[in-house]
């Protein structure tokens, strides 16, 4: 692999893109629309009541019965206190010593707790907390960002190399030392670069209009986007590698991204879902990419609890590289 064969491939798709002024504007105007459409139309929560419930009830808590209220299971009693103070979860309650904690800032926990307290009198202890609340834009943001870099990586990449192999460009480069691994990776940098500097501006713009909220460190959320970026671009180039029409490019990208889109958690929590629904979002990098980003903004986890998110994205990418350099196609 020779430092220069990289450099020129990944300057000329460069000059490219920048020249291409629609698909650069249709980049930066996508998700901005977006989020400007959801911080206006979602300014109130829409969720419904949730409850969390740790561990199994000694008893029957006539409560948790009511038809009313979502109950959803959790295991980890410290992460489900948290989602309490941003106002994620409106009560939480562990079975096994009979204690619940409440938002004082939450109008729904406040209402949750006297109908509590009404079914149930005397029956759980009060563990009170508070915090500021997580707004659905809030949430949703990491996803959205998220799916612009799926959108960008997937059809700005399988599309590029499909035409190339249509108008006979990888032809002409067949007949030049270039290999395909090289090839592959000037691709996957130079879109790279792209798409983080788009979204980058994407997201400064969006945070002087909207005010996200961000609890972890900005750099850790770079790296998180620059690893998803990277798995998902190798997914195009590896779904590119040997498609010669763009209507069957254009098919297998949409076969790959809708899945993602509405299992990877972007729109919706996959909490309370089936389990095999989860276990199956489990298999896209979207998830991922969603997961730890949406875990440094809205939790501010550090990166080292992220490690196994982090270790299957670059784990995919390798595994996407090698698949697609290996049955690469130049005509």
């Amino acid at each position: 692999m020779k430092l220069r064969h990289l450099q020129a491939v990944f300057i000329a798709r460069n000059r490219e893109f920048w020249r291409d002024r629609a698909a650069l504007a249709w980049n930066i105007l996508f998700p901005a629309l977006l989020i400007a459409g959801f911080a206006y139309g979602f300014s109130d929560n829409p969720n419904p009541d949730k409850i969390g419930l740790h561990g199994t009830p000694k008893s029957s808590i006539n409560f948790l019965s009511s038809p009313y209220i979502q109950v959803i299971t959790v295991t980890d009693l410290d992460e489900a206190i948290n989602k309490i103070e941003r106002h994620q979860l409106d009560l939480l309650i562990d079975a096994g010593t009979e204690t619940y904690w409440v938002n004082e800032d939450s109008s729904k926990g406040y209402f949750l707790e006297h109908a509590l307290n009404g079914l149930d009198p005397d029956r759980l202890s009060r563990q009170p907390v508070t915090g500021e609340e997580i707004r659905y834009i809030d949430w949703v943001i990491p996803g959205i960002l998220a799916m612009n870099i799926m959108f960008s990586a997937l059809f700005g990449i399988g599309y590029v190399i499909v035409r190339y192999r249509k108008n006979g460009v990888l032809k002409r480069l067949k007949a030049t030392p270039l290999s395909a691994l090289e090839f592959l990776i000037a691709q996957l940098g130079s879109r790279l670069w792209l798409i983080l500097i788009v979204n980058a501006v994407v997201f400064i713009g969006g945070n002087i209009f909207v005010g996200f909220r961000m609890y972890g460190s900005y750099l850790d959320l770079l790296l998180v986007f620059t690893l998803g970026a990277m798995s998902l671009i190798s997914m195009g180039l590896m779904v590119a590698a040997r498609t010669s029409s763009e209507e069957l490019a254009g098919g297998l990208l949409n076969l790959i991204s809708w899945p993602m889109m509405f299992l990877s958690g972007v729109w919706f929590s996959l909490e309370g879902l089936h389990p095999w629904v989860q276990k199956i979002s489990q298999i896209f990098p979207l998830t991922h990419t969603i997961t730890a980003a949406r875990s440094i903004m809205i939790d501010g986890t550090p990166l080292i609890q992220l490690l196994p998110e982090l270790m299957v994205l670059i784990l995919m990418t390798v595994v996407f590289l090698i698949i697609g350099s290996l049955s690469f196609r130049w005509e």
